[in-house]
């Protein structure tokens, strides 16, 4: 997992945070307990802080950055989608970016709202708690789902960390060269 030292600032990584070996972790980056960072994600605090709250998970391909004057704050049981940018902005407890989304300098998700797949938040923004944002520009539709595949969602955070656990007790990284790859059937 590639970490790196900006302008004096070193990550601090919590000995229970699982970080994917190709996250890119840079600069001013807190990850808290039990909080997960997943393949290809990165997280560049190179102009305000960034935080990953405990119990947290930024999915493969995410990206959390900040603009001057505006840290990237994600509390706790948050959910980044794959391929979400957090851009300055802040999540509240249990909140979620849906894959793909955006949330630009400024903007903010309340305690367990929701920003839907592909959503852009504009600068300034505010999902109230525990409401539902959609579209582009995204606009607060209705409360954030409770059953069903909102459930699943709400769940996310200790479902990777679980993911993380069970990677870090089975995976093993394969070379090229090293050996054979098994025949297809």
């Amino acid at each position: 997992m590639p970490r790196y030292a900006l302008d004096g600032h070193v990550p601090d990584i919590h000995p229970s945070a699982f970080l994917a070996p190709s996250a890119d972790i840079i600069g001013q980056v807190t990850v808290a307990a039990q909080a997960s960072v997943w393949y290809g994600a990165v997280l560049r605090g190179d102009l305000e802080a960034i935080t990953v709250g405990p119990g947290s998970n930024v999915q493969d391909g995410a990206v959390l950055h900040t603009d001057a004057g505006w840290p990237c704050t994600l509390m706790e049981r948050v959910t980044v989608g794959h391929r979400a940018v957090v851009h300055g902005a802040t999540c509240g407890p249990g909140s979620l970016v849906g894959m793909g989304a955006i949330m630009l300098s400024g903007s903010s998700l309340g305690a367990g709202a929701m920003l839907g797949a592909g959503a852009v938040l504009p600068e300034g923004a505010h999902v109230p708690d525990g409401m539902l944002a959609v579209g582009v520009p995204a606009r607060v539709v209705r409360p954030a789902p409770s059953g069903g595949n909102a459930q699943r969602y709400i769940h996310n955070a200790a479902r990777f960390r679980d993911g993380a656990r069970r990677l870090d007790d089975g995976a093993s990284e394969l070379t090229l060269g090293a050996a054979p790859l098994p025949e297809a059937q």
